[in-house]
């Protein structure tokens, strides 16, 4: 007998449906217009990390599965813009500051979209389809009319589906393994390793997570909506 799914399940389900549909209405070129998009603290002290850090609970939680941790002296919250070829935008948030939907539109207009114009021509005027997570900042009215005015259209994606986010999945997993184990002394430091360590990754490494997302959302389809490890 069927297993009958929760509200939340269901969601992921339609979602990833949709997903689909569209890439198959449009194919690879469906792929090569999708911008991906996240947010990470990155510490001055990055306890070494394993592999199973970035597997994902069952239904019951998407959490990440905790490890005991020290405090960290200092962070740097980077946020991170990332499509099919190239890192779009590496922006670092300044100390104090927190991502607020007025500070993350701002970034959308006057950061994000000149940075798809200078590393990714013609990406503009044939429509950037901007994946990121439904956190308030990303949803909140001022952002979504700025997408608008950018000419693009916001992927859906459903909470609690960091299993479907490409940065959590393909991008901050490997960072935090490589920075694992090591410490900074300030910033500038942080971010000078966390530059150096993405544009050292092979040519093919973002070709790679973009167009697992087919993947991913037949997955995800395949087991009701369950969450999908790594």
């Amino acid at each position: 007998m069927p297993r009958q799914l929760t509200a939340e399940l269901k969601e992921r389900v339609d979602t990833c449906e949709e997903l689909l549909k569209c890439f198959e209405a449009e194919g690879n070129g469906f792929l090569v217009r999708t911008v991906t998009g996240d947010e990470i603290w990155v510490h001055y002290h990055q306890l070494e990390t394993k592999n199973a850090s970035k597997k994902w609970r069952r239904t019951s939680s998407p959490k990440l599965r905790k490890f005991r941790t020290q405090p960290s002296v200092g962070k740097v919250m980077l946020i991170l813009f990332w499509d099919e070829r190239v890192v779009i935008l590496e922006h670092y948030m300044p100390r104090g500051k927190t991502v607020t939907s007025e500070t993350y539109a701002d970034l959308l207009k006057n950061h994000l979209r000149p940075a798809i114009k200078s590393k990714r021509h013609g990406l503009l005027s044939t429509g950037v389809l901007l994946q990121h997570d439904n956190a308030q900042p990303h949803t909140a009215h001022s952002t979504v009319a700025t997408i608008q005015d950018m000419s693009s259209e916001c992927l859906p994606h459903r909470s609690n589906s960091p299993d479907l986010a490409p940065s959590d999945f393909h991008v901050f997993g490997p960072l935090k393994e490589a920075m694992g184990g090591k410490s900074f002394r300030s910033d500038e430091e942080v971010q000078q390793a966390v530059h150096e360590w993405l544009h050292s990754q092979p040519k093919d490494f973002f070709y790679r997570g973009i167009h697992a997302l087919p993947k991913h959302w037949n997955t995800c389809m395949e087991h009701n909506g369950d969450y999908v490890e790594k």
